[in-house]
């Protein structure tokens, strides 16, 4: 019998308890053996809760009982929970975790104490929550070199961003919707300023390129800029606004990452994912593209995820899954500036401005649209090329396009 303890009982925390009591069955059959919960660790009482005989406030009760021998993490946070996850692999248990933030900071330090102890630390929930996506990359997809991956990886901005092309919200309007209907927190920075995809799409990038990249290396643009008019804009010229992840080989021996509004054609299988949704891609020199579609987000999606590590935790006790990645050498990682676009450019200026500045260009318009200003797209450009091109008008909204 596998013995587990879980680390935090919170929304995720709890959806996997559920889970395993539900499922015991199959769960069972699937890990060549019963899973049992021993532990809860919380801060707080659950007085009446299914779970509340479980409930532990002391880690070191947990990290001292032998017959522990998976520990579930998701607290988040990289403070405690990486002492805890730390002091658990030490202790020789695996762990598995839900945490990106600690797993995009932390994950190579803590992946080498695994290897070291000849335990597993495994965090397929970290990426896609419901989504297969680290699995698919480091198995099925293996026989591949990995040039990019990109993709749709936060709900909530997903969420805003189709209720302002759908029906035509604010983003305000939309922001006050999804908070109403728990898809947002209270304080939503980490989410609309893109710093959760950031976290995500760098575990991603280690994944499929091999080399460690540091998080505060991946610049982050999210979605407070995007207006009404960018939506009535991008639909004109046949496209969705939709905040992507993006990781991809800049060289043979260099990658890049980053997080921005993209307009994303119509055409595209990644502009019909809608509201809390998520999707990713993945490009391999022998398979091509490959996406995967599904819930990004939530308690019993993420709990799935989590619950999925802890039967391969059980069942490759003495037998450690291979989850890895390599220290970068100097200049690995190359500033996302540099990557060729084009763009769509919405600003406060003259034609005959744009005119010196771009030549031709392809103009959009639509009947609502403000009368001091033009907006377009642009041929194929660099960041810092088209900044320099656009410094003497008042620029708007500057949003690449997804070829």
């Amino acid at each position: 019998m596998a013995k587990i303890a879980i680390c935090g009982y919170g929304v995720v925390g709890s959806g996997v308890a559920e889970v395993i009591a539900e499922n015991a069955e199959s769960i069972a059959r699937n890990a060549a053996e019963e899973v049992e919960i021993k532990y809860i660790l919380d801060r707080r009482d659950f007085p009446g809760d299914a779970f509340e005989k479980h409930i532990v406030h002391d880690f070191s009760i947990i990290a001292d009982d032998p017959e522990v021998s998976i520990v579930v993490e998701t607290m988040g946070g990289v403070g405690a929970a990486y002492e805890f996850t730390r002091q658990s692999l030490l202790a020789g248990k695996s762990v598995v975790t839900s945490n990106k933030e600690l797993v995009a900071k932390k994950g190579h330090e803590l992946i080498a104490i695994a290897k070291e102890k000849n335990v597993n630390y495994l965090f397929e929930a970290s990426v896609g929550g419901g989504i297969p996506i680290i699995r698919p990359i480091t198995q099925c997809l293996s026989a591949n070199k990995l040039d990019s991956v990109y993709g749709i990886l936060n709900g909530t901005t997903n969420y805003i961003l189709t209720e302002m092309i759908e029906n035509g919200a604010s983003f305000d309007d939309a922001l006050h919707q999804a908070q109403a209907n728990g898809f947002a927190e209270a304080d939503p920075t980490a989410d609309i300023e893109g710093l959760d995809a950031a976290r995500k799409i760098c575990i991603l990038a280690d994944l499929c390129f091999g080399k460690h990249v540091e998080p505060a290396d991946i610049k982050a643009q999210g979605i407070s800029g995007v207006s009404s008019a960018d939506v009535e804009y991008a639909k004109r010229l046949g496209c969705k606004i939709k905040l992507l992840g993006r990781a991809l080989r800049t060289g043979h021996d260099t990658a890049t990452a980053y997080v921005a509004p993209h307009l994303v054609s119509t055409s595209s299988l990644l502009s019909n994912v809608d509201g809390v949704m998520n999707g990713i891609v993945v490009h391999g020199n022998a398979l091509g593209n490959a996406m995967f579609y599904g819930a990004g987000a939530g308690k019993r999606p993420t709990a799935s995820a989590v619950v999925a590590d802890i039967i391969d935790a059980a069942k490759h006790r003495n037998a450690r899954k291979y989850l890895d990645w390599d220290d970068a050498p100097a200049g690995y990682f190359t500033d996302s500036s540099y990557v060729p676009s084009r763009w769509y450019v919405r600003a406060q200026t003259s034609l005959q401005q744009i005119g010196w500045a771009f030549g031709k260009v392809n103009f959009i318009s639509y009947p609502g649209a403000a009368e001091d200003e033009y907006a377009f797209a642009t041929d194929v450009y660099d960041e810092n090329a088209l900044l320099k091109l656009t410094g003497g008008m008042n620029v708007r909204s500057m949003f690449r396009i997804l070829d």
